[in-house]
């Protein structure tokens, strides 16, 4: 739920936002100015400065941001989660399934806010070094302002970091549009090389940390960046320009690649010797029951950054819980859903028994029109960090918005990048990089270091693999896997997999042939009781007084080729297609859609 920061005005960004002539509906590369508004009235204050800041946070929440595209149609499909199964339909399943088309609208709209907040930043990083009070204000004034610099340096960043994951070799101006235009320059941009641009928002965001106050010093929530926050992006950013990408139909690793794995080792060294700014919660369930009932996490602050949310409109708020979570049936209690992302039945099975994450993650449940649970079917699953059962106050009725918060990175991601980053540059686990791991893996136990153990690994493969697998449970739902499988070029390699052990599994072949093929649930006060084991082959006698549901016999063959059903590796479909729109106005000789569109 956006704060009192959030609340402000947005008079000043919406009058920036019309001298850049950007609206949702057009193409930004088709940009003109419709009016002047000078840089003299938007930024003549630190108030004023400061809502124009506000415009450019305001680009990752709502529908075509994180409150729905970006986090619940783009990171699927893969060996976690599928998007809305079903055939392609030419929107979100098109996506999904690895067939989008450039006339696509999923593509189109998010494409176009994500450089709507590129141009909102550009024009702030442009204006506000340029204000008096930015160097003769009074220490108040020019640490606000300096603040308020490193932040839009910090939302360039993350708007092109989400371009360029999606869409390869984006045009990446520096400046704003608006200006361009009144110089008489030209609007349209080429293609400008990933490579490049990753350099530049890296060394933006080392100018940006010298620049934002560290938490505790901040007075604000987590939904404002902070410096552990440009620290843990800078991190991932680095991450991704040493890891693998789409060139062409080939995925390929540039060859400086540990120059920057040695840049995210340090970043998230410097904040795990900040324990007192963010640690890793010791309640894993506590992490996202914050955001369902729309409060603060606990002390440990483990939400580095959250995209804010609320205001119940499509341009601000999310459907986190709606277009997500387990399937309710016009509940009078809690309301309906859609129940669009389903994790792969293997999934559920890739979590221990005993790891509490896997009951956060994942539901078993949906919730019928007399507000009680009942048990579902293996394919039936749903993702369950966003639920709208949890949110408090209860919302009931129509409305689709929630008001969750979208969770941009955690502590735990810290670590584990940590981890990566050592064991890759050290050639093999050190000490530092198996705590690190150990930490997050121990907490998924609820601490126990008994059940959380794993020994130590034996070689920089093993290390690999196991922090490969950790990430693969902690993060499931968050939109992370399937970025991590193509920096690592493993994407192919795990929906491959993926459908194989899906196989294996509805033919109850090892190692899943202990999976049962019918489940039994009882209904106590309102909540799904399962009455049998889910790793235990189904009883040859109903259980008394149960209701049965299919389990491992609800897989089909037709089920397991939907998933991912398009992918093809080397015809180019890891990244999308740029906007029919974009290519159609784009003149520039050095722009050019991806491949395989």
């Amino acid at each position: 739920m956006k704060p009192i920061f959030f609340r402000s005005t947005l008079a000043v960004a919406a009058a920036l936002a019309s001298a850049a002539g950007l609206s949702a509906c057009k193409d930004y590369l088709d940009v003109k100015p419709d009016s002047l508004y000078t840089n003299e009235q938007a930024f003549n204050s630190v108030g004023s400065a400061t809502s124009a800041v506000i415009g450019a946070y305001d680009m990752l929440s709502g529908d075509t941001g994180y409150g729905t595209r970006l986090s619940c149609y783009y990171p699927y499909d893969t060996d976690e989660m599928q998007g809305a199964p079903g055939p392609f339909d030419g929107r979100s399943r098109s996506i999904s399934r690895y067939t989008a088309e450039p006339s696509n609208p999923e593509v189109t709209n998010p494409f176009n806010n994500l450089y709507q907040g590129v141009e909102r930043a550009n024009i702030c990083i442009q204006s506000i070094p340029k204000m008096p009070l930015y160097t003769t204000g009074s220490s108040a004034d020019t640490a606000a302002l300096h603040r308020l610099y490193g932040e839009v340096l910090t939302l360039r960043a993350q708007y092109y970091f989400e371009l360029m994951r999606n869409w390869g070799d984006v045009p990446a101006p520096l400046v704003p549009t608006y200006t361009t235009a009144l110089a008489g320059g030209e609007l349209t941009q080429p293609n400008a090389d990933r490579l490049a641009t990753y350099d530049r928002l890296i060394a933006d965001l080392l100018q940006a940390e010298k620049l934002v106050p560290w938490r505790s010093q901040a007075g604000t929530t987590n939904e404002r960046i902070t410096k552990g926050a440009v620290k843990a992006l800078r991190a991932r950013l680095a991450l991704f320009r040493g890891g693998y990408s789409l060139h062409g139909t080939q995925m390929t690793r540039p060859t400086d690649y540990l120059a920057f794995y040695a840049i995210a080792r340090q970043e998230c060294l410097d904040l795990m010797n900040k324990r007192s700014e963010h640690t890793l919660n010791p309640s894993y369930r506590e992490v996202f029951k914050s955001i369902n009932e729309l409060r603060p996490e606990s002390s440990s602050n483990e939400i580095i950054f959250q995209v804010a949310m609320g205001g119940s409109s499509i341009s601000g708020d999310s459907k986190l819980g709606y277009y997500s979570g387990p399937l309710l049936s016009a509940s009078p209690l809690y309301g309906s859903t859609q129940a669009q992302i389903r994790p792969l039945p293997t999934y559920f099975y890739a979590f221990d028994s005993t790891d509490v994450r896997r009951d956060i993650t994942l539901t078993t449940y949906s919730i019928d029109g007399a507000n009680n649970q009942k048990g579902v079917l293996l394919n039936a699953l749903t993702d369950g960090k966003f639920r709208r059962d949890w949110r408090v106050p209860t919302l009931n009725g129509a409305g689709n918005y929630l008001g969750y918060n979208w969770p941009l990175i955690r502590f735990a991601d810290v670590l584990l990048m940590f981890a990566e980053a050592d064991n890759e540059i050290n050639k093999g686990p050190t000490a530092a990089a198996v705590a690190a791991l150990r930490e997050v893996r121990q907490r998924g136990f609820g601490g126990s270091t008994t059940l959380g153990q794993i020994p130590t690994p034996a070689n920089q493969t093993d290390m690999f693999n196991a922090i490969a697998n950790e990430r693969f449970l902690e993060f499931g739902g968050e939109g992370i896997r399937k970025y991590d499988l193509l920096r690592w070029n493993l994407l192919d390699t795990k929906i491959t997999e993926a459908r194989a052990n899906l196989t294996k599994l509805m033919n109850a072949q090892a190692p899943y042939a202990f999976v049962p093929a019918t489940m039994y649930y009882r209904v106590t006060g309102g909540q799904v009781v399962w009455a049998r084991s889910f790793y235990r082959p189904s009883p040859a006698t109903a259980p008394a007084g149960t209701t049965a549901v299919a389990w491992r016999t609800a897989v089909t063959a037709a089920s397991i080729a939907n998933v991912a059903s398009e992918y093809v590796p080397g015809k180019g479909k890891e990244l999308l297609p740029y906007p029919q729109g974009t290519v159609d106005t784009n003149k520039n000789p050095g722009f050019k859609q991806n491949e395989g569109y």
